[in-house]
């Protein structure tokens, strides 16, 4: 039995025809069920609903079966449910300045979400309530990232937030204690982005600087462990490759990259580096982009062999780690983007007669844009907000938290501006 949808599950369906037949007849049904949905308004709850449901389980189940892809339905939905059924939902308000970074997490059944931001606080919101939570001040500059410890909840069970500041350091703070835990020294200009190891329980940390390297710390000991020099300007964003299914969980550092994985880190000077962290060797760098990298992203299962990256040239593009090339570049932003995302929804590609993937990007143009990952033509959809957009998150709400009625799509799209207000679109 194949989970397709929450609550149902499927068998893979007998088809027993010629490969010439499956495609005609998977052809004629997705031509059929394109449908448009923009013009459904009061009744668009019930339509929509069984329209996804009936697209999700015969549209996509047969073509991603059909190429014997393996198909998680709970990470993947259509774009056009989002697009015809999502609205802005709440803002947070507080920050006075540009907010750097979001980050999303649950402790104790309740939903939280972080923030870093060039006011020089880190704040905490309860995304119940909409309301703030906890603050602090103690960095003395802005602050560029803020993410919440999985080490230290998974570990020793704390509500912990790392953040980084142009003041060179990188802090720890118990958020619901109201105090700084610890404080990691070693870089000689601000620090950039934050990225946790997925592995080992989120025991390592990177970081990216304004003195040109990439230092990985041991969480545990308050160490550094190693600094990865190779970028001529300052590094702005990093991302750590997703977890290995066939990861040793006993691993520890020396033999932390045995199976596989690597840091990218994205930088002023116009290039993509990928790093291998057991041997600490520069393996490739990409070169496309005509000015500074402000994002970076792995992708993961089917795309895991992809970095996503958006830059101040004002372009989004995707690069082929096994290849070292750029697969696409996608133009429509009119100013510089500062955020990328592998977002979970998928889309039907006519021209190609198959499902898509769609990744997601926000600009200081004050547009969030989807598109097709498969097609560099104009984006799929556009969200547009009036304080210029700076950090995106996908998330779904809690189980408790969805409407009694259910929703269409649960997924939820959490972003961070130049003017303060954090804002959750969804429906």
């Amino acid at each position: 039995m194949e989970t397709f949808e929450k609550g149902l599950t499927m068998r893979q369906p007998v088809i027993n025809l010629s490969e010439e037949k499956e495609i005609k007849v998977i052809k004629y049904w997705i031509r059929i069920l394109n449908i448009k949905l923009g013009w459904i308004h009061d009744f668009d709850k019930i339509v929509i609903k069984y329209v996804s449901l009936f697209y999700s389980t015969a549209a996509i189940y047969l073509l991603l079966f059909h190429k014997k892809k393996k198909f998680q339905a709970n990470t993947f939905i259509m774009l056009d449910i989002f697009r015809v059924s999502s609205h802005l939902l709440t803002a947070f308000t507080g920050h006075t300045d540009f907010v750097y970074s979001i980050d999303i997490s649950t402790f104790n059944d309740c939903q939280l979400i972080c923030s870093g931001s060039y006011d020089k606080t880190v704040r905490v919101w309860d995304v119940e309530t909409s309301k703030q939570i906890q603050s602090f001040n103690k960095h003395s500059a802005w602050v560029y990232c803020a993410k919440f410890s999985p080490y230290h909840y998974y570990n020793h069970n704390q509500n912990v937030i790392c953040s980084s500041s142009a003041n060179k350091t990188i802090r720890f703070w118990d958020f619901k204690h109201n105090r700084q835990l610890q404080e990691f020294n070693g870089h000689n200009k601000w620090v950039g982005g934050l990225e946790f190891s997925p592995f080992n329980g989120g025991r390592y940390l990177c970081s990216g600087s304004g003195d040109n390297t990439v230092r990985l710390w041991d969480v545990e000991t308050s160490k550094p462990l190693h600094v990865f020099n190779g970028h001529e300007y300052s590094i702005w964003c990093i991302d750590i490759s997703p977890l290995q299914s066939n990861s040793n969980k006993s691993n520890n550092i020396g033999v932390i990259g045995g199976n596989g994985y690597t840091i990218c880190s994205g930088s002023s000077d116009k290039t993509i580096r990928i790093w291998d962290i057991e041997t600490t060797k520069q393996f490739i760098a990409f070169e496309g982009h005509q000015q500074a990298l402000n994002s970076v992203k792995y992708g993961s299962n089917e795309l895991m062999n992809t970095i996503l990256s958006g830059s101040e040239d004002k372009s989004v593009r995707l690069w082929d780690i096994r290849s070292g090339k750029q697969i696409q570049v996608f133009n429509g932003h009119t100013s510089e983007v500062w955020a990328v995302a592998y977002s979970p929804f998928v889309t039907n590609n006519i021209d190609i007669g198959e499902i898509s993937n769609v990744i997601c990007s926000g600009s200081r143009d004050s547009t969030i844009r989807f598109w097709d990952i498969r097609s560099n033509k104009n984006s799929l959809h556009l969200i547009k907000d009036c304080n210029g957009i700076l950090c995106v998150k996908f998330f779904q709400l809690k189980k408790d938290m969805k409407r009694k009625s259910d929703t269409v799509c649960d997924v939820n799209l959490c972003y961070g501006s130049f003017k303060g207000p954090i804002c959750i679109w969804g429906y």
